[in-house]
């Protein structure tokens, strides 16, 4: 059998983005996006190795800067647009299994696009499931502030319900009251079992262990992360203080350009 360690963080960062190009080292407060997720793991007290599972040199050079490991690059069919995430997943177990004869019980899928974390409440969702044996995996959502029954959709230029099942007329415009809580999952700290994704198509499984956070804000395109600078500039975070200390941020070409 092939002998296990406990928790490994993987961190997916393939080079091509369509929404916002180089993401995942596009800067937030000076540093790459993937810093923080890097930094994040790094100050979880559960976490015993941090990969960062990607197809591109230029990022794996970065991950590695930054304290993470970079054992492999993944492969260019495995980083595409419609690549699920159970292609990186097998990808990375298999390297281990095949170069190291180890694998993880548990993965921490950190998603670079959600970077602002409490590494506290990685620990905590990777002991919640821990403790949840039954549960086939772990995923982090906020809460909603409105339910997905009062959204629209729009068929022939006129607006309609997208919950045809829903008998109550005029359900939209019920108050929010009216309908259970609804969860965005968020990426901000998905545990999965490595049983789970070995065994079985879905690497989430049947029963999936739901962890509340609090709301994380991700990136999806330049608007989300200009939001994102002016929140991190106006507020601070710990990450980014962590980063700072211990990761001085080089200059860029403007930060030269400006000082000439």
């Amino acid at each position: 059998m092939t002998p296990f360690f406990r928790v490994l963080a993987l961190i997916p960062a393939r080079g091509g983005s369509k929404g916002v190009p180089g993401k995942n080292i596009a800067r937030l407060g000076g540093h790459p996006l993937i810093a923080y997720s890097i930094e994040a793991a790094r100050q979880s007290k559960t976490v015993e190795r941090i990969i960062v599972s990607t197809d591109s040199p230029e990022i794996a050079a970065v991950a590695r800067a930054y304290g993470a490991e970079t054992p492999f690059l993944r492969p260019a069919e495995l980083a595409a647009d419609a690549s699920p995430d159970r292609d990186f997943l097998v990808h990375a177990l298999d390297w281990l299994a095949a170069n190291e004869g180890a694998e993880p019980e548990l993965i921490l899928h950190l998603r670079p696009t959600t970077p602002l974390r409490d590494p506290a409440l990685i620990d905590a969702a990777i002991g919640a499931l821990s403790a949840r044996t039954q549960a086939s995996s772990l995923r982090s959502a906020h809460p909603l502030s409105e339910p997905p029954q009062k959204m629209l959709g729009i068929e022939d230029g006129f607006f309609t319900g997208l919950f045809p099942h829903e008998t109550r007329p005029d359900y939209p415009n019920l108050p929010r009251q009216a309908f259970p809580q609804a969860y965005q999952p968020n990426g901000y700290a998905d545990v999965l079992r490595t049983s789970q994704i070995r065994g079985h198509a879905s690497i989430h499984g049947p029963r999936i262990l739901g962890f509340v956070t609090p709301f994380a804000a991700e990136i999806d395109s330049p608007r989300d992360l200009e939001f994102l600078e002016f929140l991190i500039e106006r507020k601070g975070h710990p990450l980014l203080d962590a980063l700072d200390r211990g990761y001085p941020a080089p200059k860029t070409e403007r930060d030269e350009k400006d000082g000439e």
